[in-house]
């Protein structure tokens, strides 16, 4: 079994009032992870096939088809690492 650091390039943490934590997938494992995230987490809109504004687990964030991930509602680091193993493993 693998793990997280196995789909994800980068993790970088936005400051302001509301922290949002973007994630950048490898680039070798971006369709993968991608695909796994639409099984897993739900759809709430989508534009075109590019973004897609999902939500799992109490957490919600947009899917760009270029490979990164922008997490809103998620507390810290280490509850983003929860939602990440739960939807890449």
């Amino acid at each position: 079994m693998g793990s997280v650091e196995d789909f994800v390039a980068r993790i970088e943490e936005t400051c302001g009032d509301e922290k949002n934590f973007i994630v950048t997938f490898r680039y070798d494992r971006k369709d993968e992870a991608i695909g796994k995230i639409n099984s897993r987490a739900s759809r709430q809109k989508s534009v075109s096939n590019i973004i897609h504004e999902m939500s799992f687990k109490g957490a919600s964030f947009r899917l760009y088809g270029s490979g990164k991930a922008i997490f809103r509602q998620v507390k810290d680091k280490k509850e983003l690492q929860s939602v990440l193993a739960d939807l890449l493993l």
